[in-house]
């Protein structure tokens, strides 16, 4: 189908490993990340209200928990509002990501979602006269903004239904409607014959890095894990808001040393890095993004020797 100029674009919500240059370009993960390698047409810093994030969605690139995010208030949706920073609004801190049409395949790849799916979600938004966001909105709001009541409508809607992400609507403030993606759920993905990714593996909750990295029922990587968690934290270089993530800080612990390591390996490439995987220049970047690190990474950068 030729889709109109309204979905020439999408607007993806970057709140794990997408909110670095080391993450969106899959540097971590080296000659492997070539079909998972994104590239945006430009980026801006989202603050999301009614949400919690955590790492509970087994990874389809490798042994570690990637991150997952969850309403507060599971009848109402999760709204971004722009900029680093909000006088109207406290939360996480995200990133919203403009990319071709031309991305959608691996866009869906990334999450393990289906790509020939994916593409087909947009021509019925398409077919529809609607924006993909404004499309996956009204599904969400028949039935109530529940994430279970959602996942099973846009089964029956498509036909199809993915056990790792799904992509849900997130409007933001300035009236457009973005999409992120959640974990099919532990409660479940839509479909009965479908098994979610976090259901087969009993993750049933979010968990901090400290709680990941003390998981015994998998099989976990724990290098991947640190390395995965880098890709999220590295955000926070770009003033967004990671204190969520970092919470657990207190405590002498291994892997904080060893987090440590990972960040002044890769801290000096993340400008550029950032800079090639959003398409922006440096005066759209000081004019957008915060001129220092984010004061949650006080602690993490000063173990890093970084600050």
């Amino acid at each position: 189908m030729k889709h109109s100029s309204v979905n020439q674009r999408l607007i993806v919500i970057g709140y794990g490993s997408l909110l670095s240059g080391y993450g969106l370009l899959a540097a971590r993960r080296g000659a492997r990340a070539a079909h998972s390698r994104l590239i945006a047409r430009k980026a801006f810093p989202v603050i999301l209200q009614n949400a919690r994030r955590g790492l509970a969605k087994p990874s389809s690139h490798g042994d570690y928990l990637a991150m997952d995010l969850e309403p507060l208030d599971r009848s109402q949706p999760i709204r971004g509002y722009l900029g680093v920073t909000s006088t109207a609004v406290e939360g996480l801190g995200a990133l919203g990501l403009e990319f071709d049409l031309g991305s959608a395949a691996m866009i869906a790849r990334r999450e393990e979602y289906a790509p020939d799916q994916f593409v087909a979600l947009i021509d019925r938004a398409e077919a529809a006269g609607s924006s993909l966001g404004d499309f996956l909105y009204r599904i969400a709001e028949r039935g109530g903004f529940d994430l279970l009541a959602y996942r099973t409508a846009l089964r029956a809607e498509l036909g199809y239904t993915s056990p790792g992400y799904i992509f849900h609507p997130l409007p933001l403030e300035d009236g457009r409607v973005a999409i992120v993606a959640i974990g099919s759920g532990f409660e479940g993905s839509g479909d009965p014959a479908v098994q979610s990714r976090r259901s087969e593996t009993g993750m049933d909750r979010l968990l901090t890095l400290a709680e990941a990295l003390a998981v015994t029922t998998l099989a976990l990587d724990r290098e991947g894990q640190l390395g995965y968690f880098v890709e999220c934290a590295l955000g926070g270089f770009h003033g967004t808001g990671v204190g969520d993530l970092l919470g657990e800080a207190d405590g002498d612990h291994w892997w904080r040393r060893r987090l440590g390591e990972i960040i002044r390996a890769v801290a000096s490439q993340e400008r550029a890095r950032f800079l090639e995987a959003t398409s922006i220049d440096e005066d759209y970047y000081r004019r957008n993004f915060a001129a220092a690190p984010h004061p949650s990474l006080t602690r993490l950068l000063a173990e890093a020797k970084l600050g």
